[in-house]
């Protein structure tokens, strides 16, 4: 019996309006999320499992649902089913791939075929390795008391989608569901996600991109430091950025008017380093023509940032303690004391605390340094945000070399998302550097490359996510041929087995070439009754 609250849901498609009426299968589903709305529990628990009904009885899968800024218009990833999102911080600017159009303009959007959808961005990677020529993708807005509140998405295969605009219309029915409890979840997240410090979303600095969850508590550890003069220690790989967020503190602090001193100590030699952290007499030694300020009185009044802290000699190493303990120094050669105002920030790609072990750095130095640790993760780990430096790097170079690139391939990203960058940020904007410098249309092809990026990603992660594939395929068809085996070849029986519908054992029954009716039981013979000899 169908409810009588439940009516026919019209969806506008180019300028038109087609009524859309439900089938039995779709008001049941509908039904289903109703109930599961209509029962008290964690609102994101609810919007979790009206996503697990779409996938079980509409075949709409790797849904997802997005909240939406009501300040920034944009719009993050809160809550998928179908889709690994834990630890990645997904979002989109408004008009920002189809999300961020279908958020900003409030109008529903589906694209027949993925593999041929330019504006399609999956910064989840959830159809990396899948064949997106076989998938339909559909997104609508999520409307409550008439403003976007959200936007609500998932795939569908494309052989089963009959009409486009009828299966907006079924989404966007869903969403009219989903309104009220999602206008709630956005409100419950929006103290945590952007008044809480730790977790802000804008960076501390235009220069240092980044929406994952891991960078995220990076901004949130610098706003909490800046404002103070406390020594801080960067740790992280070569290429994360140690850099750009001493920069970033130091341009939030207090001395954002007095001068940022940086020093590669890796990059001066021993004999020399004392003498450029704190300056010579004339005729100090050899060589010493002139006299000369040292790198810390030059930051007086301001910030010195020492950068592969963990390559100084012991000799600077002990200078450097005392004078991070009495804040004055003695220039070489010279009997008098120079008192400084410096807030030191020091940086490394050393594990320091192995080093202590084997006594390649002085642990009551290492204590002073290590007041306020920050750890940057590497590019590896800091998932979306792969793709989203990418964009970045191609605006970034298009615009230095006057050329006309816009955006990467579909392909192109997947091998940007499964390639392991060992060089970090670094080796990422160089590949694009000299990707954008030898393209000649508008978009960043395969071609354009580094070839030992693409053999290594071809060879690597892809060859053993192939082999992943290959084994999940054949467990499923073990699942699919037991159960048909146990129910004498009926699908409907086999698919409440392996708990699931009829319509999804019929698909995998198709996609995995199984032919169900070796598995029908043979009805017995009559019995012959023709006269024995």
């Amino acid at each position: 019996m169908t409810p009588s609250n439940w009516r026919p849901s019209r969806i506008g498609t180019q300028g038109t309006e087609e009524l859309s009426i439900h089938n039995y299968e779709e008001l049941a589903a509908l039904h289903a999320i109703a109930r599961i709305l209509a029962h008290p529990q964690e609102l994101r628990d609810q919007l979790e499992q009206a996503l697990r009904e779409m996938s079980a009885r509409l075949g709409m899968e790797r849904g997802m649902i997005s909240l939406m800024d009501r300040e920034t218009g944009e719009v993050w990833l809160d809550v998928a089913h179908g889709v690994n999102i834990k630890g990645l911080d997904v979002s989109y600017r408004p008009g920002e791939g189809i999300t961020g159009k279908v958020a900003q303009t409030g109008r529903p959007m589906a694209c027949a075929n993925l593999g041929q959808e330019a504006h399609f961005l999956d910064r989840t990677g959830a159809r990396r390795f899948l064949n997106r020529a076989e998938l339909t993708f559909l997104c609508v807005p999520i409307v409550y008391d008439a403003h976007v509140v959200g936007v609500l998405s998932a795939d569908k295969v494309t052989r089963q989608v009959e009409n486009l605009d009828r299966e907006l219309a079924l989404l966007s029915s869903v969403a009219e569901l989903l309104a009220k409890a999602v206008h709630s979840r956005a409100l419950e997240e929006e103290n945590r996600r952007l008044r809480k410090i730790v977790g802000r979303s804008r960076a501390p600095s235009t220069d240092i991109i980044g929406n994952s969850r891991a960078m995220q508590e990076v901004f949130g550890l610098v706003a909490q430091v800046a404002d103070s003069n406390t020594t801080v220690l960067i740790h992280g790989e070569t290429g994360t950025g140690k850099e750009l967020v001493a920069r970033a503190i130091h341009k939030n602090s207090p001395r954002l008017k007095g001068p940022l001193i940086q020093v590669n100590c890796a990059a001066i030699p021993d004999t020399l380093i004392e003498s450029e952290l704190f300056g010579h007499e004339r005729g100090a030694f050899t060589g010493a023509l002139h006299q000369r300020r040292g790198r810390f009185e030059e930051a007086n009044g301001g910030t010195i940032f020492l950068d592969e802290v963990g390559e100084l000699a012991a000799a600077a190493q002990s200078k450097l303690l005392r004078v991070l303990q009495e804040r004055q120094f003695q220039p070489l050669g010279s009997s008098r004391m120079i008192r400084v105002d410096v807030r030191v920030i020091t940086a490394t790609n050393r594990n320091l605390e192995q080093d202590l072990a084997m006594g390649r750095f002085r642990p009551d130095l290492f204590y002073r340094l290590n007041v306020f640790p920050i750890y940057l993760p590497p590019l590896r780990d800091r998932g979306g945000d792969i793709i989203l430096l990418a964009d970045h790097f191609v605006l970034k170079y298009a615009k230095e070399m006057a050329k006309p690139v816009k955006k990467i391939s579909p392909a192109v990203s997947d091998i940007l998302l499964a390639y392991n960058w060992p060089g970090n940020v670094r080796e990422l904007e160089n590949c694009i550097e000299r990707a954008v410098l030898i393209a000649t249309g508008d978009t960043i092809d395969l071609v354009h490359l580094p070839p030992s990026l693409q053999s290594r990603t071809r060879s690597g992660e892809l060859k053993e996510q192939g082999k992943l594939n290959t084994a999940v395929e054949a467990q499923e068809r073990a699942l699919i041929l037991g159960a048909l085996k146990e129910t004498g070849g009926n699908q409907t029986k086999a698919a409440k087995l392996l708990g699931t519908t009829k319509r999804i054992v019929q698909y995998r029954i198709q996609k995995l070439g199984i032919d169900a009716r070796q598995f029908r039981e043979k009805k017995p013979a009559p019995p012959d009754n023709s006269p024995k000899e």
